[in-house]
């Protein structure tokens, strides 16, 4: 399988393989399998806050945290507790500890003499039971093939509509990037010259909430698939 490297960043990475889509899609599904740590379970001591404490809870759920690899049913407890001594002030994430990737992620806003205080327990699990376990996202497209010839040289609007594809060389039409943003199949029907096929390569793209970084979104997801057809080939022999 040959496989090129667009763009990667912590967050996101793009790249181009030659990969069957069925496989893709299986690899694309197992990120949802990976094992995320997330806020589990949380006791509320106090909450003057204008927000009910089932909603707290719901938005503490929601809070990306590092990774940790954990035994078993094991949990990591975090504190929080806040009192509001001017006129207002933002209870955020960062106030659970360092275990919080988006530090200024906001919980809920607490007034004047107001106080919140809980405990919040952190356990492992994966995006299939829970979409707070997900780590990321990969999805993938077609690498689009196209063909400047004869009079497609002179299509310039095309730099205009999909400025990413396409640029302007002189006074005639080039592709920029085939790999970014997508065209519409029957609006180029509209300009002679420009031809569009595909082959078996795709882009694809990568993208981490922060558990983990975008690369190991992806490594995880192939070490997931591989674990689950380990169990289906030991099922059936």
């Amino acid at each position: 399988m040959e496989m090129k490297l667009i763009q990667k960043t912590n967050d996101s990475i793009r790249i181009v393989a030659d990969l069957n889509i069925s496989l893709a899609n299986a690899i694309r599904r197992s990120v949802n399998e990976i094992p995320i740590l997330a806020i589990d379970e949380v006791d509320i001591y106090k909450n003057d806050s204008a927000l009910y404490d089932e909603i707290i809870a719901h938005r503490l759920g929601l809070v990306v945290l590092k990774n940790q690899k954990i035994k078993g049913s094991a949990k990591i407890e975090m504190k929080m507790k806040a009192k509001c001594k001017g006129d207002q002030t933002k209870v955020v994430a960062g106030m659970l500890g360092d275990l919080v990737v988006h530090p200024e992620t906001l919980i809920v806003l607490i007034d004047e003499g107001k106080e919140i205080e809980l405990v919040a327990r952190a356990a492992v699990g994966k995006g299939i039971d829970h979409a707070k376990y997900s780590p990321g996202v990969i999805f993938y497209k077609h690498l689009p093939k196209i063909k400047i010839s004869g009079g497609g040289e002179k299509q310039t609007e095309l730099a205009e509509i999909y400025p990413e594809i396409f640029e302007m060389f002189g006074n005639k039409l080039k592709v920029r990037d085939a790999t970014a943003g997508d065209i519409d199949m029957e609006d180029i029907l509209n300009y002679p010259g420009i031809e569009i096929d595909f082959d078996n390569n795709l882009v694809i793209d990568i993208e981490s909430w922060g558990q983990i970084n975008s690369a190991e979104v992806f490594t995880e997801a192939c070490k997931a698939l591989k674990a689950n057809l380990s169990k289906v080939l030991k099922a059936i022999k």
